[in-house]
């Protein structure tokens, strides 16, 4: 397994573990912690990022395939989604938290494309269920684990207080992606160009 591998699956599963901190207790928060808030509109906030980032991700994901540096569509992709929980923490009203589900959504439809393609392109043949697998494992008992910690965490320091750690979790894993071989990158890159190389500008 080489490092490119390791630094997706390890970041990918702090942010979305990181996430998983919020995911029990979100509706309550939008319900009880910011003006105008409640089930519905819980709910409604969850639509927008789901339809921001399905509406935005497909042409965006073309745009993405045609061009080489993936890893900096993947940085800039996840910094949208480390401040997002930032922007719940300072929200005063429910039409906040609609745009930091925007900024969600666009951070998604951003970081999802790029990292599923560097992901899939730095596989190794012989083992690409078991990374794949390895992948869905970590974020999964990474979720399992946060989605009961989170609850704990919000009834003892409060929203604002673990929205802060999920930030800060978020911005450890973006930051790993900082130690993706370079190396590795351009041999990729090589290859691509070579195969494609009419998309790439």
């Amino acid at each position: 397994m080489n490092r490119i591998i390791i630094c997706l699956i390890i970041s990918d599963i702090l942010i979305i573990s990181a996430f998983g901190l919020i995911l029990p207790i979100f509706a309550i928060f939008v319900k009880e912690g910011v003006t105008g808030g409640s089930i519905v509109a819980a709910g409604l906030a969850s639509s927008i990022f789901l339809l921001t980032k399905s509406i935005i991700q497909l042409p965006l994901s073309i745009y993405i395939d045609s061009k080489r540096k993936k890893l900096s569509f993947l940085i800039a992709g996840t910094f949208l989604i480390v401040l997002v929980p930032i922007v719940y923490a300072f929200s005063p009203s429910i039409n906040f938290i609609f745009l930091a589900q925007v900024v969600y959504g666009l951070g998604a439809a951003t970081a999802y494309p790029a990292w599923f393609s560097l992901f899939t392109m730095h596989l190794d043949r012989k083992h690409r269920g078991f990374e794949w697998a390895l992948w869905s494992t970590g974020i999964g008992l990474g979720t399992a684990l946060t989605a009961y910690v989170g609850a704990r965490l919000a009834e003892v320091i409060g929203f604002k207080n673990l929205f802060f750690i999920v930030s800060g979790l978020s911005f450890i894993g973006m930051l790993v992606l900082f130690f993706i071989s370079k190396r590795y990158l351009k041999d990729v890159e090589k290859i691509e160009k070579h195969l494609i190389p009419r998309f790439h500008k």
